[in-house]
């Protein structure tokens, strides 16, 4: 397979001690390139070489990034070309600051490559080494429909195939023209990507998936996946390796 009331999740309290910012190393998301070739790639970026200030920090670490590359509005939601698809652009001005992509410091105590979905808070944390994450907003489950706990993503997929679950089609008769499965597209609930959460080796059925319904986000409105703006979860996609722990509370 290649990041409201917060709800606190389980975790060592100790944090990492504080560095000389000049020295502080980020991780560059889509750049301008990648992202219209429909692809990402990660590096790091020394902050001295953008000429940041020499001093320590002492305590106080700063709560977004200055990785314009991950947090710039032109950039982050730009209509792409990926895999084949025209994605539209999303406007920004139009997602709620608090939901949009940024780094923060950590709040999870969560290992670093740890996806961290907090449901009250409409929050998925991925934790980066040195006491970051980045943050995205995401949509979640409506009142029963919620799934919690600590398993794994198993794989992921780009532009994935949608099967509605049989109890869905008795609930929505309409989507009896899925019941085979709905191809990969602009139109599928799944989005972009799906990344498979499974537990104890089975799998839960829940998803962290894009969606073209990008105006959801912040909102308790899925039969129970933590649902992502497209832009968002093609990030966080080319930043997850392997199988990776994720923890829903």
């Amino acid at each position: 397979m290649s990041k409201s009331p917060a709800s606190p999740v389980s975790g060592p309290n100790d944090r990492p001690e504080p560095i000389n910012a000049s020295r502080r190393k980020v991780l560059l998301g889509l750049g301008a390139a990648g992202l219209l070739a429909g692809c990402s790639r990660s590096m790091e970026m020394d902050l001295a070489s953008i000429q940041i200030d020499d001093y320590t920090t002492g305590s106080i670490r700063p709560s977004i990034s200055v990785d314009k590359q991950v947090t710039r509005p032109e950039l982050m939601y730009a209509s792409l070309t990926d895999e084949g698809y025209q994605l539209p652009e999303i406007p920004f001005a139009k997602v709620d600051p608090k939901f949009r992509r940024q780094i923060v410091v950590d709040p999870t105590g969560e290992a670093p490559g740890t996806i961290v979905v907090r449901l009250q808070e409409r929050h998925l944390y991925l934790v980066q080494p040195g006491g970051d994450a980045i943050r995205y907003g995401v949509g979640i489950g409506r009142d029963g429909f919620l799934w919690n706990g600590r398993a794994n993503i198993q794989y992921g997929k780009k532009w994935p195939r949608w099967t509605p679950p049989a109890e869905m089609i008795a609930r929505k008769p309409e989507l009896e023209k899925w019941r085979g499965g709905q191809p990969g597209g602009l139109d599928n609930p799944l989005g972009a990507r799906a990344l498979y959460i499974f537990k104890d080796g089975q799998d839960t059925g829940y998803r962290v998936h894009g969606s073209p319904e990008w105006w959801t986000i912040g909102q308790a409105m899925s039969s129970g996946c933590v649902r992502m703006i497209n832009q968002d979860v093609i990030d966080l996609f080319s930043r997850v390796n392997g199988k990776t722990p994720i923890v829903v509370s």
